[in-house]
């Protein structure tokens, strides 16, 4: 890549390079805020036929679950489902200004993600089988097409399609925001594998359609979808088993040519907008190709949650994304045991619902965690970069092991870290104050190398993935977490003992757990009104 910031790469290491944060400069992005061309975080169809779907209790299945029996699948656990996964966990109200959280998260809480669900007939949702689009304010589906038969899709499941609309994260980020809607991306799938557990339902990743077939199979590709520059881009499909068996080999062409109508036409998200063709860039760059189905990794029951007393329903509603900590709350060391297995490769509910080879190592800053002296620790997810990750950092790292059995958990470096900690993340004290911190560290260069330009996409859902579980894990704890998308990256990575210039590792997320303090200036209303969900 050129020295050249006017040249935009022409691959997606340049991308990654140029978007790094560093003391002394941080990535391209606004130089103000426009607020009166802030993207609306609601996608809406205007002329579909909407659905308001029941809003339930629960589920009560014990954390992390899954549920013992799985639910039916009809209107009301489909709209519990959407509900956990995506629907809203809170409104926010504070001098004068208003806001809504949801039970998924999203950086800056501007929420790239859409989702849409593909599915045979249902009673009180459609006489036929169609796409849905998901509209959480008003918890609801929008009808986006119909087809002309009532089943299409194997019994005892449906389709779950992610998408990104970068132009919502690029508003306040600028050339970054392309990272931000992959790392969204990635807690979706969480939230989606934690909502379905619930029910006793599994969520898997399709590794093997391309971004053009995922894209007529929701009609992204008409003239109606989206509105210029709010481009909406296909992340990825999921297939939600709702009953016990295999999983069903999903051949979505024929879902592709079968006859349909669609209906609706996307709203306008802005008014205005300002261009950021290094993002354009990006998303053209990381585009996938129909590809073999990658096996799934084995699975590893989560087990009983150590020092965890919580259901589903309440850990999911109430995850929030703590904006201070307290940097004094020490985290349980037998939930902590619990968390680092559900944070291993396959590790079920969350982990298993991504097939793709774990390429990602965890480094902890550990501050206060009982029973764990205060240090830097690896947590090692993939065996076959084991030796090079561990020849790339530093030689003079201890690792020393045994503290949580066979688990590969090494201390690197013994020590207070919360300025490290601190420094690292655009000195931003929340990441000093909490319990612990994480920096997830991607085997990059041979990902790449392997799977091509998507390989940029997969990493940064993995991470996503990742955080979703820490958030989730460390409110059913009865603390709270904060994923960290600013962080210098270099400054991480010499942190770690990499070499000056070294690409094969690349730090791409950030998180934070610990106690969080709250803001009584802030008021919390209901998601929904109570109407709502006492409604037979």
């Amino acid at each position: 890549m050129s020295g050249d910031r006017d040249e935009l790469p022409n691959d997606i290491r340049g991308y990654h390079a140029r978007t790094k944060h560093a003391p002394s400069r941080y990535a391209l992005g606004p130089a103000f805020l426009d607020w009166t061309s802030q993207p609306s975080p609601y996608r809406r169809f205007a002329g579909a036929r909407l659905v308001e779907l029941p809003l339930g209790d629960g589920p009560a299945a014990a954390f992390p679950g899954p549920a013992g029996d799985a639910v039916a699948l009809d209107a009301a656990s489909l709209g519990l489902f959407l509900e956990l996964a995506f629907g809203l966990s809170a409104w926010k109200s504070a001098e004068g200004a208003t806001w809504a959280l949801r039970n998924n998260p999203s950086s800056g809480n501007l929420h790239p993600t859409e989702a849409y669900v593909l599915m045979n007939a249902m009673e009180a949702v459609s006489a036929l089988a169609g796409l849905h689009h998901y509209a959480p304010l008003e918890h609801a589906l929008e009808e986006r097409a119909a087809y002309d038969v009532e089943n299409l899709l194997p019994a005892g499941g449906f389709l779950l399609a992610l998408t990104s609309i970068p132009w919502r994260e690029s508003w306040k980020y600028g050339e970054r925001a392309f990272r931000y809607c992959q790392l969204d991306a990635g807690h979706a799938i969480g939230a989606a594998a934690q909502a379905g557990a619930g029910l006793g339902w599994r969520v898997s990743a399709l590794t093997h359609p391309g971004d053009a077939e995922i894209a007529s199979l929701l009609g992204l590709d008409r003239t109606d979808a989206w509105r210029r520059r709010e481009e909406e881009e296909p992340d990825l499909l999921l297939w939600v088993q709702t009953q016990s068996g295999e999983r069903p080999h999903i051949d979505i062409a024929p879902l592709i040519e079968a006859p349909r109508q669609f209906f609706g036409a996307a709203n306008r998200l802005s008014e205005d907008h300002d261009g950021w063709p290094l993002v354009d860039r990006a998303v053209r760059l990381c585009r996938k190709s129909r590809t073999a189905p990658t096996a799934f990794l084995a699975e590893t029951a989560a087990g009983a949650a150590q020092g965890v007393d919580a259901q589903i329903g309440a850990v999911v509603r109430r995850r929030r994304s703590a904006q201070r900590m307290d940097g004094a709350a020490v985290f349980p060391k037998e939930t902590f045991a619990a968390l680092l297995a559900a944070l291993r490769p396959g590790a079920a509910p969350l982990l298993s619902a991504l097939p793709s080879p774990p390429r990602l190592a965890l480094v902890f800053l550990i501050h206060r965690v009982e029973g764990v002296e205060p240090g830097v620790y690896l947590l090692e997810r993939d065996s076959t970069n084991a030796p090079a990750l561990r020849l790339a950092l530093s030689p003079d790292f201890d690792w020393m092991s045994g503290a949580f059995g066979e688990t590969p958990f090494y201390r690197l470096r013994p020590g207070p870290q919360e300025r490290e900690a601190t420094r690292t993340a655009c000195l931003q004290p929340i990441a000093g104050k909490g319990c612990f911190s994480v920096a997830m560290i991607a085997d990059f260069e041979r990902t790449l190398n392997e799977e091509g330009g998507f390989a940029y996409r997969r990493l940064h859902w993995e991470a996503g993935l990742i955080g979703q579980a820490l958030y989730l894990w460390a409110t059913a704890a009865g603390l709270a977490g904060t994923g960290i998308g600013c962080f210098f990256d270099d400054e991480v990575h010499a942190l770690l003992g990499f070499a000056p210039g070294e690409t094969r590792f690349q730090d791409l997320y950030h998180f934070t757990v610990g106690a969080p303090v709250e803001d009584p200036r802030i008021l919390t209303l209901p998601a929904y009104p109570d109407e709502r969900r006492r409604r037979p």
